[in-house]
């Protein structure tokens, strides 16, 4: 069975700063042969909580053509 989801995009994590589920903001880092880099921060303290490698090949595909 294939499967329904190709990509998830955050929308709350929990910070252990505020030790609480809060709302992310994912800031692209670095675009990559292998997939785009994105870090999600605390959009109340802005401490890293996460971060994810989309390889889908979105940003670096285009710019090659």
């Amino acid at each position: 069975m294939k499967s329904q989801y190709r990509e998830f995009e955050a929308t709350m994590l929990y910070c252990p700063k505020c030790k609480k589920a809060v709302r992310v903001k994912s800031n692209l880092l670095l675009i990559l042969p292998e997939g785009d880099k994105y870090d999600y921060r605390c959009s109340i303290c802005g401490e890293p909580i996460g971060d994810k490698l989309d390889k889908s090949g979105g940003l670096y595909s285009r710019e090659r053509q």
